[in-house]
């Protein structure tokens, strides 16, 4: 399996190289070679900001089509994302969307929100009986996982080694679907709804897990007008669908699952290039000792922020607590909680870390190469305009000295509008 699977690319036609994306993206994961952009794929998270980004919408994200699922299996279930709540007006029962969403064509649907309580639940265990790996960071979202993974090493043993919510829910629908209609696994299609393209990357190439549970995954915004269409014939015949509470609906908008681990010892940021300030300050070491946990969310405000939805992100995260505002944290008619073993949901297989950005094979070749760096940037004008092609000088120079991205210093056009 290729661990740097990535659903976002770029649809080179539509390219114009006008630097929109190489100036936004947090990793430094794309140049601008002979007019056109292209991504560095070992570097690139799948955060999806250069596909917000462009004006000309040449980054795209691979995802699945609803129409070209439905007869790959004999049984389909839907997950969708507590994010996909909020990207309709005035609506109070979500039992509506569940019951659209079984017209739409699915035979079972089963509340990602729901998993989402499950995993609050293990966590609050976690983090009781793990004192020594605090503050211990969220990995329910895929994008921090790989941007730590890559990036902030000494963090790796902080992350919290628990699924989430996405592949806890795809165990049991599965399980679910098999006792309900006596089909071997392969004939059930589990099938995320899911608001950005972080997710389609994870189920390709998980982390924490061998293979993944979920099948297929759709975008909010390719479903959307499909289970709009069946809104009204859903509303005539609500069926009660959903299972969770406050707090499952809650992990849609940044903060909501700090809010599930019942503490006050905790910090919740979101929008990719301030949940790097966190991680930097987390591995400096310059929170004071006490906190619990750290919620990181790539999108601004969210998941409810994600480039698969529709919705203003900022007035989908009014909507989600508007709409959850009279319920309990949990369904107390519900028994998707006591009913599990919460340790059954932990990772099976380790995070390493993956050292993308060394200059070098060995410690010796990588100091090397960095003397040569700093040699290169101190003849560079050091404005990182970009205009160059890398994001930044540094950036130009180790393209110069790593001679793998077809880089030359004459690139610089302050240099050789002086020269």
């Amino acid at each position: 399996m290729n661990k740097f699977y990535h659903s976002v690319y770029l649809q080179e036609d539509r390219c114009i190289g006008c630097f929109s994306c190489l100036k936004r993206c947090p990793t430094q994961a794309i140049r601008i070679r002979n007019g056109k952009s292209s991504i560095i794929p070992e570097f690139c998270i799948d955060c999806g900001e250069c596909t917000r980004q462009c004006p000309h919408h040449a980054k795209r994200c691979r995802r699945d089509q609803f129409e070209d699922i439905q007869s790959e299996f004999s049984w389909l279930v839907a997950l969708p994302a507590p994010a996909l709540y909020s990207q309709f007006n005035r609506m109070e029962d979500v039992n509506i969307i569940l019951t659209a969403i079984l017209l739409s064509g699915f035979d079972d649907v089963f509340e990602v929100s729901a998993g989402a309580e499950i995993v609050s639940a293990a966590t609050r265990e976690y983090i009781v009986a793990h004192p020594e790996q605090w503050p211990l960071i969220s990995t329910a979202c895929p994008t921090i996982e790989r941007l730590i993974r890559v990036r902030f090493p000494n963090l790796i043993d902080h992350m919290l080694p628990i699924l989430p919510p996405m592949e806890v829910v795809a165990q049991l629908a599965r399980e679910r679907a098999m006792e309900k209609t006596g089909l071997p696994s392969e004939k059930i299609g589990i099938v995320f709804i899911s608001p950005c393209p972080s997710k389609v990357a994870f189920t390709r190439a998980p982390l924490g897990l061998e293979k993944s549970n979920v099948d297929r995954v759709i975008g909010i915004k390719d479903y959307y007008p499909i289970l709009l269409s069946h809104m009204k014939e859903a509303e005539k015949n609500i069926q009660p669908i959903g299972t969770s509470g406050r707090l499952g609906k809650g992990w849609a908008v940044s903060g909501g699952e700090a809010y599930g681990i019942h503490s006050n010892e905790y910090l919740a940021a979101d929008g990719i290039e301030n949940v790097i300030h966190v991680l930097e300050d987390l591995e400096d070491e310059k929170f004071e000792p006490g906190l619990h946990f750290v919620e990181l969310n790539s999108c601004s405000a969210g998941c409810v922020g994600g480039v698969l939805n529709v919705e203003n992100a900022y007035l989908a995260r009014t909507k989600t607590k508007r709409m959850s505002q009279n319920e309990p944290d949990t369904r107390p008619d519900s028994d998707v909680l006591g009913q599990h073993d919460l340790n059954s949901f932990g990772w099976s297989e380790p995070i390493t870390y993956e050292p993308v950005y060394r200059l070098g094979e060995n410690i010796f070749e990588s100091m090397e190469n960095m003397e040569k760096v700093e040699t290169i940037l101190e003849a560079l004008p050091g404005l990182d305009c970009g205009c160059c092609g890398s994001p930044t000088c540094k950036a130009l120079a180790t393209d110069i000295v790593t001679s793998n991205r077809d880089a030359t210093i004459g690139d610089c056009i302050f240099l050789t509008r002086d020269s």
